[in-house]
């Protein structure tokens, strides 16, 4: 009786796993390695030469949360919220509330304020309207017009929506509805597979990264400059810096265009499934006019900061105030809060906590000087390349594009000075590469949303990614590093005076 008890109890333990998506294998397997791994480092490794028992607690708790989001065995934002608490028990940290001063910085007010503008447009339908009307106008009749258009539809959505993956999942039925109007010859086939995978994947990535606000890892990294170096990029200085990673979608459409053969591929319905789509959208209501408004006002402050000097993050919250003013729209909070990304917002609240750690810890520059010996003695485009092909190496295991620039910032920046870099410049390149994971489906979620279309097999998918990989590895040592250089942050000129105000 108690055998058949203990059997179904761990039965239901399972049914309740895949319930949620996941396998019981791995997610079982990496919740226990993962706390196996914690208790191992805490109290049974020895204490490594040079590095701290604060230092040695965060390496444990790295170590746990690097763990539980490759096998996603919890919710990321729950070990988002959990990384406080490891890193007071375990010693890494002394008081609760400077173990949580990820959930305070202004860069986390910044996140979720745009998080909570993503929920009022989507509520109020802005998002789809917005992509629909770009490709209503541009009245595109081929598969590179559509990839085109829809890039055009990316850039405008990263000024809205916070995150590749959220702006991913708002073009997906888009992308479907055009998809689906291909039939199944071979050229036609390809043609899906080119824009789902342009469009949806590499398309959200690129446009990210030049607007602050639209990826996650760049909260991380203006989050890290300003604690650990007491340097402050505004959200206009930002976009100075990284606009240039637009070009690289030209070089990836060719690559793209090319794997695939799409060049003189035609939609057959392709636009009128647009056009339908498009008259099928009700009129713009007040409220979205008002959404609208604000929204652009609050753009104008952030594109004006280094004039008026209230940062980001306040100007922000003063659009919020004056969303929330009673009458401006008729949705309840529930509506909002239900398209809000808690989960991310947690994630990235943990995350910048854990970041902060590494550094007054110790275990960043303990880390810097195991990586130290691999780089030392080469010119700083080589330096480069090791750094950006390792990346890519440990990048195949993980999921979390917030998690793996959470781990390496930190160190990179630690490491800068010992390689007589710069340390925004050299964190920035080797960071900005992470996000260019297009080796497996499983490296970015936005990927994943794209797989789910049905359209490319994980085979086509790596087939055409390696290459594409290598692309922006390129671009970033030829094309962003000179750019760098120019804006006055020169990766090889460590002495470089900062000039952003």
């Amino acid at each position: 009786m108690s055998e058949l008890s203990l059997s179904g109890f761990l039965s239901k333990f399972k049914d309740n796993i895949v319930a949620t998506g996941l396998t019981p294998t791995k997610s079982l397997a990496g919740f226990f390695l993962a706390w196996a791994a914690f208790f191992l480092i805490l109290w049974v490794m020895p204490q490594p030469e040079g590095l701290t028992l604060a230092g040695k607690a965060t390496l444990a708790v790295v170590v746990w949360a690097c763990i539980m989001w490759i096998f996603e065995s919890i919710p990321s934002g729950i070990a988002g919220m959990l990384i406080p608490m490891l890193l007071v028990l375990g010693g890494a940290v002394d008081k609760f509330p400077k173990a949580a001063n990820g959930f305070s910085t202004p860069v986390v007010f910044l996140c979720l304020a745009a998080f909570l503008f993503a929920a009022l447009m989507q509520a109020a339908g802005l998002d789809r309207r917005i992509a629909l009307s770009l490709l209503h106008r541009v009245k595109v009749k081929t598969v590179n017009g559509v990839i085109w258009a829809m890039f055009g539809a990316n850039i405008v959505l990263s000024f809205i929506i916070p995150a590749a993956n959220a702006r991913a999942a708002t073009l997906l039925p888009v992308v479907n509805g055009i998809t689906k109007l291909f039939g199944d010859t071979p050229e036609e086939q390809a043609g899906k597979k080119a824009i789902v995978i342009q469009t949806l994947v590499y398309g959200s990535m690129i446009s990210g990264m030049c607007i602050m606000t639209a990826h996650l890892p760049n909260f991380v990294l203006v989050g890290l400059f300003e604690s650990e170096l007491a340097l402050n990029l505004s959200y206009f200085d930002w976009f100075k810096l990284q606009w240039p990673y637009l070009g690289m979608f030209v070089l990836t459409q060719w690559w793209v265009q090319h794997y695939f053969k799409t060049r003189n591929v035609s939609i057959n319905g392709g636009f009128e499934s647009v056009q339908k789509q498009y008259k099928e959208l009700p009129k713009t209501s007040q409220t979205e006019w008002l959404i609208l408004t604000v929204f652009a006002f609050i753009a104008l402050m952030w594109m004006t900061e280094d004039w008026h000097k209230i940062k980001s993050h306040n100007s922000a919250l003063i659009g919020l105030a004056i969303l929330f003013m009673p009458g401006m729209f008729g949705f309840k909070w529930k509506e909002l809060q239900d398209r809000t990304i808690w989960g991310t917002f947690l994630l990235l609240a943990g995350a910048l906590s854990m970041s902060a750690a590494m550094g007054s810890s110790g275990l960043a520059q303990w880390l810097s000087d195991i990586i130290h010996p691999f780089a030392m003695g080469h010119p700083w485009w080589m330096i480069l390349l090791i750094l950006m092909v390792g990346t890519h190496i440990i990048r195949l295991g993980m999921l979390s594009n917030v998690a793996a620039i959470t781990m390496l910032a930190p160190i990179l920046v630690a490491l800068a000075p010992k390689l007589g870099l710069h340390p925004v410049a050299f964190t920035m390149l080797v960071s900005d590469t992470d996000s260019f994971a297009y080796i497996l489906p499983t490296q970015i979620t936005a990927a994943v949303i794209a797989y789910s279309s049905g359209t490319f097999s994980m085979s086509d998918y790596a087939k055409v990614g390696w290459v594409s990989v290598l692309i922006a590895i390129a671009y970033g040592v030829l094309v962003m590093a000179p750019w760098y250089a120019y804006m006055g942050i020169p990766v090889w000129d460590p002495a470089a005076p900062w000039p952003f105000k």
